[in-house]
């Protein structure tokens, strides 16, 4: 029978059958589901990251780190991928990062033991994050703090690893991180999720007044600058984004994004002048 049919004769006009076009609908839930389509989290990675190397002074060791951080994201993305859509296919993701992960800590904390309390700060942030995403808002804005708080633990982390932790100057660096990173997500929820919400405005527009007052008081002068222009971003892009909301030339997230870029390479710049 089963030879019948592998040698049966496709009539003329049939409609073979393509297994390239079966499989097709499947690659792009492979890709989301090993990497997020989460942009900005990179540099969310990044910026902490860099700064923390700043803080202290380069090791190969953070390049261990680097592995770890990136691990951790993405098996944590996977996490709440799976506690959102209860979806198995995401727990492999989730395990093979984590045992990255684990793998590349375990080597941390044999050079660097401190930081088995940046990992348990971490675990709580974490737990915060994935807390509020199971009861059904992952992308509120305590859970976009929570992943800040997460990332801020790469300055400290990065000072520990090297072998040159300074407290006054690696905390300096986490309030630059911060301010920058918590800027960052005001800015886009007030562009996107919050849009059009004046209150939200008003809260974003009134932290990055006082991120200006606390540049100027905490910081070498040029990040008083950068706080400044920032803040001017903070209000002047969802404003524009209103006046152009009907016309032909209205706002994009790849606009938004593309200023962000420029404010994370200006960040940068300032640490590397400035310094802490």
């Amino acid at each position: 029978m089963k030879g019948a049919e592998l040698g049966r004769r496709v009539e003329p006009g049939a409609v073979r059958p393509d297994l390239g076009r079966l499989t097709a609908p499947d690659r792009p839930q492979a890709r989301v589901r090993w990497v997020p389509r989460q942009h900005g989290a990179w540099a969310m990675l990044a910026i902490p990251f860099v700064l923390g190397i700043v803080a202290s002074r380069p090791s190969p060791w953070q390049a261990v780190l680097a592995v770890a951080a990136v691990a951790a994201y993405l098996a944590s993305s996977a996490l709440l991928d799976y506690a959102r859509s209860r979806r198995r296919a995401y727990l492999e993701p989730a395990a093979v990062f984590g045992t990255c992960f684990a793998v590349a800590g375990l080597a941390l904390l044999a050079v660097a033991p401190g930081l088995l309390l940046v990992a348990v700060i971490g675990a709580l942030a974490a737990a915060v994050a994935l807390g509020v995403s199971i009861v059904g808002h992952p992308r509120s804005l305590v859970a976009s703090l929570a992943q800040v708080a997460e990332a801020l633990l790469l300055v400290p982390a990065a000072a520990l690893v090297a072998g040159a932790f300074d407290p006054p100057t690696v905390a300096r660096a986490v309030l630059v991180a911060g301010g920058y990173l918590v800027s960052s997500v005001l800015v886009v929820r007030s562009m996107i999720r919050a849009r059009g919400d004046r209150a939200f405005l008003a809260l974003s527009a009134g932290y990055h007044a006082l991120a200006v007052v606390a540049a100027a008081l905490l910081l070498p002068p040029a990040y008083a600058v950068l706080a400044l222009a920032l803040a001017v971003r903070a209000v002047g892009l969802p404003l524009l984004q209103d006046r152009l909301a009907d016309g032909p030339h209205r706002l994009r997230p790849v606009h938004l994004g593309i200023v962000e870029i420029a404010a994370s390479l200006a960040l940068v710049l300032a640490v590397v002048v400035a310094r802490f």
